[in-house]
């Protein structure tokens, strides 16, 4: 895998009027991971979108060396194609040779209907939409909702395999995430100073 970075110095939010957070920064390399955590509504799922260059910051900069690839509550398969096809659709975009679905427990499901996946079967899905990118920088928004017991520990196995191989992954979720050596990046709920 090619060598990666990621770097966001200072990084401020803010959306609809409100300071979601500031004075974020993080520098992740080839092999790095870090786990973002926070109460609900803190910008976890907002500096995600930031280091994806989706969302501007208030203030601050991202710098990425390296292709990401983001997984986040829009899987981007069409509803109405079987998940064969629908992931066949972006494995020909990404020029993959192969699909992962398979190696996510996808392979009794290629005939039926992405709308009829489960929660946990389209999250799934997106995950192997995601792997299919070969990416170096993965950027995981909430990736084990709606996962059962086994579903979780093979998402933490795939993302550990990918940071052994040389990639970075950051990963925004209010539930733990167990992999080795990752870095935490806390965002606590901002409260403004007061004006006395």
């Amino acid at each position: 895998m090619e060598a990666c970075r990621l770097t966001a110095t200072q990084l401020a939010c803010r959306r609809g009027g409100r300071l979601l957070f500031r004075s974020l920064s993080l520098s992740l390399s080839s092999g790095d991971a870090a786990h973002v955590a926070g109460p609900n509504g803190t910008g976890k799922s907002s500096l995600i979108r930031i280091l994806a260059g989706l969302l501007s910051p208030f203030t601050g900069t991202v710098e990425r060396a390296g292709a990401v690839a983001l997984l986040d509550e829009r899987p981007a398969l069409d509803e109405d194609r079987p998940l064969a096809r629908a992931l066949d659709f972006w494995r020909a975009i990404d020029r993959a040779d192969t699909s992962p679905a398979a190696e996510l427990g996808l392979a009794d499901l290629v005939d039926v209907p992405v709308r009829y996946l489960s929660t946990g079967q389209r999250k799934r899905a997106a995950i192997a939409r995601m792997m299919g990118q070969r990416a170096p920088i993965w950027l995981l928004d909430e990736p084990l909702n709606g996962l059962d017991g086994m579903a979780v520990r093979q998402v933490e196995r795939l993302v550990a395999e990918h940071c052994r191989a040389g990639g970075i992954a950051v990963i925004a979720s209010h539930q733990p995430f167990a992999l080795p050596g990752m870095s935490e990046v806390r965002i606590a709920d901002f409260q403004p100073p007061s004006a006395e």
